[in-house]
């Protein structure tokens, strides 16, 4: 927060003469639909002081006028937390439905009729009411980070937003237990796991619940096999030889023990039940994405573990 206020001091104490004008336009890019979401916004935010600057934003962003899009002119500060105060959103709605998850499993309810029932409902939605291992990425953690830090600067309290960190950060290594729980021992284990990036269509894994929960598998002796259709790369900086690269994901499930899907990457939804019961040694199948429809892995012979729902 304050950046763009930082930025015009800067400028002021440069050259005191100087005319200009500071805006403050946040980027609300998804990562895999960048161009989509560039082309076709929800909103732009834009944050001026003066008349000028609302003008010269305006002429910028007069084919997306033309389309329609919702253009929102605020304070610098506004637009700066705008930004924060989105993604924090985000990352709690997140958190929330992967703590109804863990409640269905204990109660016995199924997490995707929670989510469909509650994602009807216009004042909630049925965007991000899918239960994963965890939020990751460069957004999420990063601005739920600094949305704290600015609240402590200003002595404000944003603790639901501190619980979402811990309560992520607690996520990983109860995904791990979960996998630990399917088997008496997880040492010299044979495990498959199914995508690496933090989520579908990018090679990202900045903050990628795999890195947390592979880390939390190797400490445990398990052997890993990994495949990501994008990620191989950025998984080889972050692993080197601590873990097995394969080609495809025949090869990645083919005579292991366990199998965990950690990305919902859609060639991994079109895997047939019957196919992975064939290639696999072991019959466990831990679902972190919740991809695979049940009865048709259990008319397979897979112990299927998918999460909150049996």
């Amino acid at each position: 927060m304050g950046l763009a206020i930082k930025l015009k001091q800067i400028i002021e104490k440069a050259n005191y003469k100087a005319e200009f004008d500071i805006a403050s336009n946040p980027e609300f890019l998804r990562e895999g639909s960048a161009i989509e979401d560039f082309m076709r916004p929800d909103r732009v935010v834009v944050g001026v002081e003066t008349e000028r600057a609302k003008k010269m934003m305006a002429t910028l962003y007069r084919p997306l006028f033309l389309l329609e899009t919702p253009i929102v002119y605020t304070s610098l500060e506004s637009a700066e937390l705008i930004k924060y105060a989105s993604n924090a959103f985000l990352a709690v709605k997140i958190s929330y439905i992967n703590q109804m998850a863990d409640l269905c499993e204990k109660v016995g309810a199924n997490i995707d009729d929670i989510a469909k029932g509650m994602g009807l409902d216009k004042r909630i939605g049925n965007k991000f009411l899918h239960t994963g291992p965890g939020y990751g990425g460069s957004c999420f953690p990063k601005d739920t980070l600094a949305l704290v830090k600015t609240a402590n600067e200003y002595k404000s309290e944003v603790s639901i937003v501190e619980q979402t960190i811990k309560y992520n950060d607690l996520r990983k290594k109860h995904m791990v237990k979960k996998i630990q729980s399917s088997v008496d021992s997880l040492s010299n284990k044979d495990i498959a796991i199914l995508g690496l990036s933090f989520k579908p269509e990018t090679d990202d894994m900045r903050e990628s619940p795999s890195i947390d929960i592979i880390n939390g598998l190797l400490n445990l002796n398990a052997n890993i096999f990994a495949y990501d259709p994008e990620a191989m790369n950025e998984a080889k900086k972050i692993f080197s030889d601590k873990i097995n690269y394969l080609q495809n994901t025949q090869e990645c499930i083919s005579g292991k023990d366990i199998l965990v899907v950690l990305t919902e990457w859609n060639e991994f939804r079109a895997l047939n039940p019957l196919e992975i019961s064939k290639l696999m040694k072991g019959n466990i199948v831990i679902d972190l994405r919740n991809i695979f429809d049940s009865k048709s892995m259990a008319d397979a012979k897979l112990d299927y573990i998918p999460l909150g729902k049996k």
